[in-house]
């Protein structure tokens, strides 16, 4: 082939390239538009663990003495038979009630990461959980990819925002617990949550539980949450989960049959002072 020839196929080959994006790829080119007015973060991270024996704690993105720095957890590392369940809530679709059954039964004590489209579409239920001893964190107001945002301003109107809705419903202030949106986090988000007051907590057992349509076998849940629960582990499971409120009660049953007990979060993050 000649060179200018050359030249040419490559020339039509890059505007056949740029017609399909153009064409397909508008939605994504928005949103990186919309994405490039944040100032970002250059640390953000996906929290993430590594379990590499049945019963005993995972390996996680950073220790437990990293993130108590931040006033951070994800785990209590203990000997010790404990279990801390916690559930994330985007919205309602009629597991919470099922979910709150079973804890009440076990005399089980959660705390729930709620956004503000809960706590708005499903304010009775809000109140069941303070009324029944659980506790409410904080999820943020709209659920966004928190290590975008690295103006504390910015951080800031999420979080408060979030805490003005709660008050509004409830008539009292939040407790001050953090959980980041998906698990998505920066050093920054992390010191700013603690300027603000706020523990921020992780999790060192969850599972696969959040896609409405695509919903886990029992099997498979038993599988993965029997398996793999270990002392002074932080439970992280959705209150979205079809599977979860058909199963939290034996699930419990089984963790207790195990030698298991349950404590309110709040107990381990009070054990050990703010620095």
């Amino acid at each position: 082939m000649k060179k200018a020839d050359a030249k040419k196929a490559v020339g039509i080959i890059l505007l056949f390239a740029l017609m399909y994006l153009a064409g397909a790829g508008i939605a994504k080119t928005i949103q990186l538009v919309q994405d490039s007015v944040v100032q970002t973060s250059s640390s953000g991270e996906n929290w993430g663990l590594s379990f590499q024996k049945e019963g005993a704690a995972p390996v996680a993105n950073a220790t437990a003495d990293e993130l108590k720095k931040y006033d951070a957890y994800y785990i209590n590392e203990t000997e010790e038979k404990v279990i801390y369940l916690t559930f994330d809530a985007g919205f309602e679709n009629g597991n919470t009630a099922p979910i709150l059954d079973a804890l009440k039964k076990h005399n089980a004590k959660a705390t729930f990461f709620l956004v503000g489209n809960y706590i708005r579409t499903s304010p009775d239920l809000v109140k069941r959980m303070i009324a029944e001893g659980h506790t409410v964190g904080n999820h943020t107001e709209n659920h966004p990819n928190m290590s975008k945002i690295a103006t504390m301003e910015a951080f800031r109107q999420e979080i408060e925002g979030l805490e003005a809705i709660y008050k509004e419903v409830t008539g009292e202030d939040i407790v001050k617990l953090y959980r980041p949106p998906q698990g998505i986090y920066s050093i920054e988000n992390l010191e700013m949550a603690k300027e603000l007051g706020y523990k921020t907590i992780f999790w060192s057992l969850a599972y696969v539980d959040w896609y409405e349509n695509k919903q886990p076998t029992k099997e498979e849940a038993f599988k993965k949450l029997l398996g793999r629960i270990h002392p002074g582990a932080i439970v992280l499971l959705h209150s979205t989960s079809k599977t979860n409120g058909e199963i939290l009660d034996e699930l419990l049953t089984k963790w207790e049959e195990m030698g298991y007990t349950f404590r309110p979060l709040t107990e381990l993050t009070e054990m050990e002072p703010q620095t």
